[in-house]
């Protein structure tokens, strides 16, 4: 038994080593970066990008490696999930392929490490490009079946009543548009940057569908983990079952007030249906487990999420709410016998000094998507404005009025031009400002 293991890393050593081997005939020494992530020195990895290093270099592992490997390549042929998750903040390339084919995904699955390969694949990483190499390679043929099982895992299961559903009910396929591509602006990391990201599709209570919600809420936390300098362990994304009215209470009204810093700053997003309390005229954002005919005990309203934010001692807050709340459509419900109401979203709230809101539309207005580009029509020129039009600082901070001034027209025109709908995105500040 000793001997058919010893011989199977004999075979596995020399698969990997030969092809640089042949070009130099020697060993490879990898930088001190690469070397650091394959032995899993998180903490000397965290140094040597402060101190500038680029994180997608290229270099071996410290041993007989392809030499124009990646540190997140390393860290994952390595098994060590700390370190990946230091490089994916960090903005390392998930998607990198080296000279002999070998990225952090066919790392991970080549050495058996499959929490590393679920994280890999949940931050974008190639699956069919991974599994093509790894079904070609001699000793890939376990790496290939692991990836197998993973994507079989994630696909849903499939009930009776959504094989019987209409097309119109049916999942969006996937679209990839120009704001799922990273901008190229990074920022320097901000420890006291805090965000609550949310985007619910599916109900619960079986309400339609917020088309693109989560796949929203999942691109605006990459934006800011990736680009804007947001610590990822500061960065809270809550989508569908995941975002439960106790969810929203406990981080809202504890994680939040029990975390953020004097000087610090905190970012809301919500993409999901927003519904109206027609006794009150309130607006409540719609938990996964709302029922807008119960809103007031199912629902959390933004009266009660203003209210938490102004608690804190924070420099500035920004909410950003792609839903719409008069219960008309789009990204808002209502219960069912009732009328869509005129929605003021200021009545009854007051906003703290250091709060701004981008709200999608206006009070009698819907929120709708953007079906070719996958997004909500919102979201997407949000995330178009931070990724070309030069609105954020270099300490991660956004220009809100330039950001604002390039939103609004522009879903404005959409609207129009593709829904004959008027959309008018709104800009709420403080009374005093």
């Amino acid at each position: 038994m000793k001997r058919v293991i010893g011989l199977r890393i004999l075979i596995s050593a020399i698969f990997i080593l030969s092809p640089l081997m042949a070009m130099t005939g020697c060993a490879v020494t990898g930088t001190a970066l690469t070397t650091a992530s394959y032995k899993g020195q998180t903490d000397i990895v965290k140094n040597i990008l402060t101190k500038g290093a680029d994180v997608n270099e290229r270099s071996g592992c410290g041993f007989g490696w392809d030499p124009n490997v990646t540190a997140l390549t390393c860290a994952a042929h390595g098994g060590h999930m700390e370190t990946v998750k230091v490089l994916l903040e960090r903005g390392a390339d998930v998607n990198t392929r080296s000279n002999d084919g070998w990225t952090p995904l066919v790392s991970a699955a080549y050495a058996g490490h499959v929490d590393i390969a679920k994280l890999l694949i949940e931050r974008g990483a190639d699956v069919d490009v991974s599994m093509v190499l790894l079904e070609r390679w001699p000793l890939g043929k376990d790496g290939f079946k692991l990836l197998e099982r993973l994507v079989k895992k994630q696909q849903p299961s499939r009930q009776p009543e959504t094989i019987a559903a209409k097309p119109s009910q049916e999942a969006h396929p996937t679209i990839k548009s120009d704001v799922d591509d990273l901008p190229s602006i990074k920022v320097k990391h901000n420890k006291n940057a805090y965000a609550i990201v949310i985007g619910i599709e599916e109900y619960r209570q079986k309400l339609p569908k917020a088309d693109f919600a989560a796949a929203d809420a999942k691109i605006i936390s990459e934006y800011l983990t990736k680009t804007m300098g947001y610590p990822e362990e500061n960065v809270v994304l809550l989508t569908n079952d995941k975002a439960l009215q106790s969810d929203l209470t406990k981080y809202f009204e504890k994680w939040l007030g029990n975390n953020v810093e004097k000087d610090g700053t905190v970012f809301i997003y919500f993409s999901g249906h927003g519904a109206p309390d027609p006794k009150t005229g309130d607006a409540y954002l719609v938990p996964y487990d709302g029922d807008p005919a119960f809103i007031a005990e199912t629902g959390f309203s933004l009266k009660r999420m203003y209210d938490a934010l102004g608690k804190l001692q924070v420099k500035e807050i920004i909410v950003a709410l792609d839903s719409c709340f008069s219960g008309a459509g789009g990204r808002s419900v209502i219960a069912k016998g009732a009328r869509p109401l005129v929605m003021n979203i200021q009545n009854n709230m007051v906003l703290s000094k250091n709060m701004t809101v981008l709200s999608a539309s206006s009070g009698e207005q819907i929120s709708s998507t953007y079906d070719e580009k996958g997004h909500g029509l919102f979201t997407y020129f949000l995330l178009k404005g931070i990724k070309n039009e030069d609105v954020v600082n270099p300490d991660g901070s956004i220009k809100i009025d330039d950001l604002f001034g390039y939103i609004k027209p522009q879903v404005e025109r959409i609207a129009r031009k593709q829904y004959n709908n008027e959309q008018t995105p709104q800009l709420i500040l403080p009374k005093d400002k």
